[in-house]
């Protein structure tokens, strides 16, 4: 009997260590996300060690921003990250169609996005600011571009996903591709939540 709870035991301490070893998706993007993040992290850097040598240019520079179209955009990629969390779920679930669901409706907050995004870049051009104007818009457009291509490069991971769950690819299969986009995406919200209030916000 002792030796069965024992046994009892020795498996829920195991099967608990391996639940909280666990990390979702696969070591490969983990590798990859922090290796953006490390480049994210030297562009925010550089831009607070910039402003504090220039602070009146940055100043100047942020007049020039839209902080309503940037707090839309940090809407819409907060609520993209919660439809992409509440597909995990329902795909762990077995409910691949809700799954698909809520992947179609982080893809079109993904698209506010680049939508309002776009509309940023073009009014700046509309009055003559480009990437060599100063210092504050080459680091304005270098890092809020570079993010710009996550997304997009997001959004093409999400509509794979949801292209292969309408093809069945995770019926009883591993969900670790699924994941690992997933955690992709949700880097890149995290690094929006914090850009947003770098360049638009602080002075």
């Amino acid at each position: 009997m002792n030796k069965a709870i024992n046994c009892v035991n020795g498996t829920h301490r195991e099967n608990t260590a391996s639940a909280k070893t666990y990390l979702p998706g696969d070591l490969a993007m983990w590798f990859f996300i922090l290796a953006e993040l490390t480049v994210f992290a030297i562009f925010f850097i550089t831009f607070a060690v910039t402003r504090q040598i220039y602070p009146q240019m940055f100043i100047d520079g942020q007049v020039y921003l839209h902080p309503v179209a940037g707090a839309i955009n940090t809407i819409a990629l907060i609520t993209s990250s919660l439809f992409v969390a509440l597909s995990v779920q329902d795909i762990k679930q077995g409910a691949e169609d809700t799954a698909k669901r809520y992947l179609l409706g982080a893809l079109v907050m993904a698209a506010i996005y680049i939508v309002v995004k776009s509309w940023e870049y073009a009014q700046l051009v509309d009055s003559g600011i480009g990437l060599s104007t100063n210092s504050y818009f080459t680091l304005y457009f270098m890092i809020t571009a570079f993010h710009y291509m996550h997304v997009l490069l997001g959004m093409v991971i999400l509509a794979a996903i949801a292209l292969k769950i309408q093809r069945g690819g995770y019926q009883g299969k591993s969900i670790s591709g699924f994941e690992a986009g997933a955690c992709y995406w949700h880097m890149v919200d995290l690094v929006w939540v914090i850009l947003f209030p770098l360049i638009y916000v602080i002075k």
